[in-house]
């Protein structure tokens, strides 16, 4: 995960079609790759696998020619997860998706720190009883400095920030399609075809759905990302670019996810892989080929969720600063700093990371929790772009001197986004449905004072029953969580 650049809707630079491939690829390649092999051998075995990466690659392709559709049929429209939900069903939505995109953003840089001491706990054994699995609070001062050090580098300017993220991009690489030639060389056919079934036809072993099920947040986290180059278009040198990069960078990216998941289940047994720590592409590597291809691996992840980090503060900004300029933002977070950056943005982005920090020292699992919100409150903006395509493909809105046949063919790739958008939507599971009400009704403060500021009214019929929706939601949450019926 991680982006290019981050700067100001006043900035005059652009970004090649390599730039913009380079800033997708670099998006989804972060923290997540690293996670694949125990993540995947907890829930499925090699079939499992298989089906879920046929899923996610199906429906994440559709969502990638989504966006690569909405940048050519809406080329006035930027920063593009926030702005197609905003377009397409109101205000109220569209600030629902700017805020659940933005949490998402956060969540997931939460989650970056707590692995990256959890990984050094492993890399450096003296540290295990201080940064335990990352939810020590040794962890959580030492993530709390690195956040907040990272804050002053990128309100200095991001030049500095963008070639920081220029080395680590490449640097990420390198350790990962090294695992991907050990793992080809280490492979034991045996061991594979013992992974096959994944225990779906043992006694009591989950169902094969129930197995694909499991890994649905999963392939979401590590496909975040996606949106990157829509979300960047506004610097494109050409507005075609934007869809082209996306689908480049999503059809390589699939093709190394795959592999490393896939490739992982003929060098261990099933149960040793769902027991490996995180990062688990370290574990497979010390037992195929010694603890030098683990420390090996585990250094290429601390260098590539640094960039990760690096690319989501920055995105996550810029996403505060245009729901401001929208004014669906009090203008509070449309304030630049004397080097152009909206530090405001920034400053609160590092302050919500920080809580999420501190938060997850009470959680039971700090990195699934973490990734598994992450993923969750990123699926809301999805439906809600995919349904935009859909709705302006249905009203050919946009198609004005486009053939009949290029219509239907968005048509259908719109309809399959949104049918595997909802559908990750319910394989989430209820629990954080209502997590992300409970941030979302809080949250609903800001949009208020932006209407204030702006003299509008606050809601339309419609999105007041939205509103409604989220509070009910939120209330629930509060109920189930109070009572321990859901457990987090």
């Amino acid at each position: 995960m991680s982006t290019t650049e981050a700067a100001p809707k006043t900035s005059t630079a652009k970004l090649s079609l390599p730039a913009l491939t380079a800033m997708v690829v670099g998006s989804m390649v972060g923290a997540g790759v690293f996670q694949l092999p125990s993540r995947f051998a907890t829930q499925t075995g090699v079939y499992g696998a298989l089906i879920a990466w046929a899923i996610a690659g199906l429906g994440m392709l559709m969502l990638a020619f989504v966006f690569q559709n909405l940048a050519i049929r809406k080329p006035r429209l930027d920063n593009g997860v926030y702005v197609y939900a905003r377009e397409g069903f109101g205000v109220y939505p569209g600030f629902l998706s700017a805020i659940g995109f933005w949490a998402s953003a956060c969540a997931g840089n939460a989650f970056y720190w707590v692995l990256i001491t959890t990984t050094l706990s492993q890399l450096f054994p003296g540290l295990q009883a201080t940064f335990g699995h990352g939810d020590t609070w040794a962890a959580f001062v030492v993530s709390t400095v690195a956040v907040w050090g990272f804050f002053l580098l990128i309100r200095r300017g991001v030049q500095g920030a963008a070639a920081i993220n220029l080395i680590v991009t490449i640097a990420k690489i390198v350790p990962l399609v090294l695992f991907l030639v050990l793992a080809i060389f280490s492979f034991d056919g045996s061991v594979f075809a013992a992974n096959l079934s994944g225990g779906y036809d043992l006694p009591g072993g989950d169902s094969l759905f129930q197995q694909v099920q499991g890994t649905m947040l999963i392939t979401v986290f590590v496909f975040l990302g996606i949106e990157g180059a829509s979300v960047y278009s506004r610097y494109a040198r050409r507005r075609a670019d934007v869809g082209r990069a996306t689908v480049l960078g999503f059809v390589s990216v699939l093709a190394l996810f795959a592999s490393i998941s896939i490739l992982s289940y003929g060098i261990l047994p099933r149960a040793q892989l769902a027991a490996l720590p995180q990062p688990s592409v370290g574990g497979v590597l010390d037992a195929a080929v010694g603890a030098w291809g683990g420390t090996f691996i585990r250094v290429g992840l601390i260098v590539s969720v640094l960039g990760a980090y690096l690319a989501w503060q920055l995105l996550a900004a810029d996403v505060a600063y245009a729901a401001a300029q929208d004014e669906d933002l009090p203008g509070y977070f449309n304030r630049l700093n004397a080097r152009q950056v909206p530090q405001n943005a920034v400053l609160w982005t590092s302050i919500f990371v920080t809580v999420i920090l501190f938060a997850v020292q009470f959680v039971d699992n700090a990195l699934d929790f973490t990734l598994d919100l992450t993923a969750a409150l990123s699926l809301v903006p999805f439906a809600l772009a995919s349904g935009y395509a859909l709705k302006i493909a249905l009203r050919e809105d946009g198609y004005d001197g486009v053939a009949h046949r290029v219509r239907r063919r968005e048509l259908v790739v719109a309809v399959i986004s949104t049918i595997y958008t909802l559908f990750l939507l319910w394989a989430a599971g209820y629990k954080f449905l209502f997590l992300s009400c409970l941030l979302l009704a809080p949250a609903t403060v800001l949009y208020y004072y932006a209407r204030r500021e702006r003299r509008a009214r606050t809601f339309t019929p419609p999105g007041l029953v939205v509103f409604l929706l989220v509070l009910v939601g939120a209330v629930a949450g509060a109920v189930l969580l109070a009572t321990g019926a859901v457990q987090i």
